[in-house]
C-alpha cells in the first residue's frame, strides 16, 4: 500500500511539474487577434503594424480574426471565453469594454473576464464644422446653438459611440439643448457635414484628418484631456472655459482572464518593446491617437475609472443602444 501511495504521489507531482513549464517555450504555434471591426478599419490599421514587429519577436505568426458587430462586444465575447492559453488574444477599445456594457447587459464582465496586456493609444474626437460656418470659434459655436437650438444639430457616427457620449458630456458643460444625428459611419456623417446636412461633427480624428488637411472642414476644438500631436494648434475643450474636460476613446489589447504567468511574462515585455518603436509609434499618429504606454494595473484602473464615467453621460443623458 506504501509503495503505490509513493507511485501515486511520484505521478502528481511529475504532472505538476510537466503543468507547470507546458508554457516554457510559449509560444509554438500562430497566435489568433480578434479584431472586433472590419477589415481596413481604425482598429485593423492600428493592430497590423503591431502585430508585425510582434511575431517577429515571437517567433510565430499572429493570424487576424475578424469578428464584427453589436459595437465589437461579439468580438469581446468570443475573447472572453477562449481557452486561457495564449493564443488568443485581442485589440479593444473602449466601446465594448467600458461604454456598450453600461448600456445593455454583457456575456463577460469587461474588469474580471479579460487579462489585461497593454495599452497602445488614445486620443479625443474633434469638433469639426464646415469651412463656411458661422461658428468660427467653440465660443461662437456655443452663443449659436444658446439662440437658435431648433437650427444646431451635431453628427457622429452613431449611438453610443465616444463621438456621441462626447456631444452630449458637450451639451451638459456648456448649458446647450440641440440633438443628436446618428449616422452609420464616420465617412456618410462627413460627408454630410460637407454638404451642409448637419451643421457640426464629433468626428473620430483618423476619419476627418485628411479633410481638415485639405481645409474641407474646419476643427474648432478636440475633447481628450491633451491636445493632438496631429493638430498641435487646436486647443482641447477644458483650455475653453471646461476644466477636466475629457472624453477620449483607448484601445489596448487583451486575452482571456487567466493566462499563465509564464505568457504574460512573454506577451507584456514584447508589447512594450514593440508599442516604443518609432514606426509603430508613427503608424498610430496616423491614425490620429497618440501612443499610450501603461502597466497593465494602470489600465485595469482606467478600465474601472471609465465605466464609472461613461456610465454617468449614458444615465445622465438618457442614450439608449439601437
Amino acid at each position: 500500500m506504501r509503495r503505490i501511495s509513493i507511485s501515486i504521489l511520484a505521478w502528481l507531482s511529475l504532472g505538476m511539474a510537466c503543468g507547470a513549464t507546458s508554457y516554457a517555450d510559449y509560444p509554438t504555434k500562430p497566435i489568433r487577434m480578434v479584431v472586433g471591426y472590419t477589415p481596413g478599419g481604425g482598429s485593423d490599421n492600428l493592430i497590423r503594424p503591431i502585430s508585425e514587429r510582434l511575431s517577429k519577436i515571437l517567433g510565430q505568426a499572429i493570424v487576424m480574426d475578424y469578428r464584427p458587430g453589436a459595437g465589437a462586444t461579439i468580438a469581446a465575447d468570443v475573447v472572453a471565453h477562449a481557452p486561457a492559453d495564449g493564443y488568443t488574444l485581442h485589440i479593444t477599445d473602449s466601446g465594448p469594454m467600458t461604454i456598450v456594457p453600461n448600456m445593455r447587459k454583457q456575456n463577460y464582465n469587461p474588469l474580471t473576464d479579460f487579462t489585461l496586456l497593454a495599452m497602445i493609444c488614445g486620443g479625443g474626437a474633434v469638433i469639426v464644422t464646415p469651412p463656411n460656418s458661422p461658428a468660427t470659434d467653440v465660443a461662437k459655436l456655443i452663443s449659436l446653438m444658446k439662440q437658435q437650438p431648433a437650427a444646431w444639430s451635431y453628427g457622429t457616427s452613431g449611438v453610443g459611440g465616444v463621438g456621441h457620449l462626447a456631444g452630449e458630456q458637450f451639451k451638459a458643460a456648456a448649458g446647450v439643448a440641440i440633438s443628436h444625428v446618428p449616422y452609420k459611419g464616420g465617412a456618410p456623417a462627413l460627408v454630410d457635414l460637407m454638404g451642409g446636412h448637419v451643421p457640426v461633427l464629433f468626428s473620430s480624428l483618423g476619419s476627418a484628418m485628411a479633410l481638415i488637411k485639405a481645409g474641407r472642414v474646419k476643427p474648432l476644438a478636440v475633447t481628450s484631456a491633451k491636445r493632438s500631436s496631429n493638430l498641435p494648434d487646436i486647443p482641447v475643450l477644458s483650455e475653453l472655459g471646461f476644466p477636466g474636460f475629457d472624453a477620449s476613446i483607448w484601445f489596448g489589447i487583451v486575452g482571456p482572464a487567466g493566462l499563465p504567468a509564464q505568457v504574460t511574462d512573454r506577451l507584456i515585455p514584447a508589447l512594450q518593446a514593440v508599442l516604443q518603436e518609432p514606426g509603430v509609434q508613427e503608424a498610430i499618429r496616423k491614425e490620429g491617437y497618440e501612443p499610450v504606454l501603461s502597466t497593465p494595473a494602470q489600465m485595469r484602473s482606467l478600465i474601472s475609472e471609465d465605466l464609472a464615467r461613461w456610465g454617468k453621460t449614458i444615465k445622465d443623458a438618457g442614450v439608449v443602444m439601437e
